[in-house]
């Protein structure tokens, strides 16, 4: 059975439901987000449920066609407490549990009494991020084993980080799908990778640079192979985030950050940066100019692309007069995601 055409892992944090919000319908109709809670240290059980509400609430709201939810940097002594409290999420939403081969025996059990429960499935998540090492199938066939045929579920390869320094990330890709494969009837199948560097102030030293799609390059080189399977394989990756930023534990109140940001757009091979300003009396302009040098690249879509492309367009041609439109951080990272969102699902088969 066909799955989703997009997969993008993102994590349940504010601005990326807003993102998914704005989408356009038909792109979010194409779209099964694999969200992602972020690592809540030391929280103690019985305040679990208030908690994952906070994040997992207005995600779930937004996620009107499907997905999944994972709680990947959990600690073992809140299995129980975040199976409990997720499983709301699964009953009455739209989600759909989340393990992986990996995972306790605990957690493996909640998923999978959640996804009988729920009767909406069961994502298994296998994390592949260097060379594919043969036990993890074992571990899957032990685990679907254990799950019974009677629940339906969606293989989410995640590859993890594929940057310029993993050529053979596509081989390596192909090896795990040839094994896990043969497994199960998959409802679903997406080949997962996150393909935006750690932005760096170095990089930005010339005010831009431009990094290659090496998640993108991938994905087209399993399909290319001629598997049986490489017509239904979905495509996902971390939006315009490097993996890395799911692990990041919530922080209330915190303030500062560099004087610096980026602006990303997503190009048919490559990702390029635009260094902005956070502060400074030189703010506004350098960001105006930093958007304007992006909207004037021929790779720019237009004004009309998306709601990525108008923000950008209008802050490049507001006026210096008033910061209005220059936009921080969020609107950097909500303007960035809602391009790529969307360019991605209109560059695949179907979209």
């Amino acid at each position: 059975m066909p799955g989703p055409l997009y997969v993008p892992v993102l994590p349940t944090r504010p601005h990326a439901a807003g993102v998914f919000r704005r989408l356009w319908p038909d792109v979010q109709a194409a779209t099964r987000p694999l969200w992602n809670l972020p690592p809540l240290p030391g929280a103690a059980p019985e305040t679990l449920p208030t908690v994952v509400g906070k994040y997992v609430g207005p995600v779930s709201a937004v996620t009107r066609h499907g997905g999944w939810i994972d709680a990947p940097f959990g600690e073992d002594a809140q299995t129980a407490a975040l199976a409990e409290a997720l499983s709301v999420y699964c009953e009455l939403g739209r989600l759909r549990p989340v393990t992986g081969p990996e995972r306790t025996e605990a957690q493996q059990r909640a998923a999978v009494e959640t996804a009988r429960r729920c009767l909406r499935g069961l994502g298994v998540r296998v994390r592949v991020t260097g060379e594919w090492d043969g036990r993890l199938g074992e571990d899957v066939r032990g685990l679907l084993a254990r799950t019974g045929p009677e629940v339906s579920v969606d293989l989410l390869l995640d590859m993890g980080a594929v940057l310029g320094d993993r050529p053979d990330a596509g081989k390596e890709a192909l090896r795990a799908l040839d094994a896990l494969m043969p497994l199960a009837v998959w409802r679903s199948t997406a080949l997962l990778g996150g393909g935006v560097p750690r932005v760096t102030a170095d990089m930005l030293a010339d005010g831009s640079c431009e990094q290659a799609r090496a998640e993108w390059r991938m994905w087209h080189e399993v399909r290319a192979m001629g598997r049986a399977y490489a017509s239904l394989l979905g495509y996902g990756d971390y939006g315009i985030q490097p993996p890395s930023a799911l692990a990041q534990a919530p922080a209330p109140g915190r303030k500062g950050g560099p004087p610096w940001g980026v602006l990303r757009y997503t190009t048919d091979c490559s990702y390029l940066l635009f260094k902005t300003l956070t502060r400074g009396p030189d703010r506004i302009a350098v960001n105006r100019a930093a958007a304007r040098r992006l909207t004037e690249r021929p790779e720019f879509r237009g004004a009309g692309a998306g709601q990525g492309e108008e923000w950008l367009s209008a802050c490049a041609h507001g006026p210096l007069s008033t910061g209005e439109g220059v936009g921080g951080p969020t609107e950097w990272l909500r303007a960035g995601n809602l391009q790529h969102m969307t360019y991605v699902v209109r560059s695949l088969p179907g979209g």
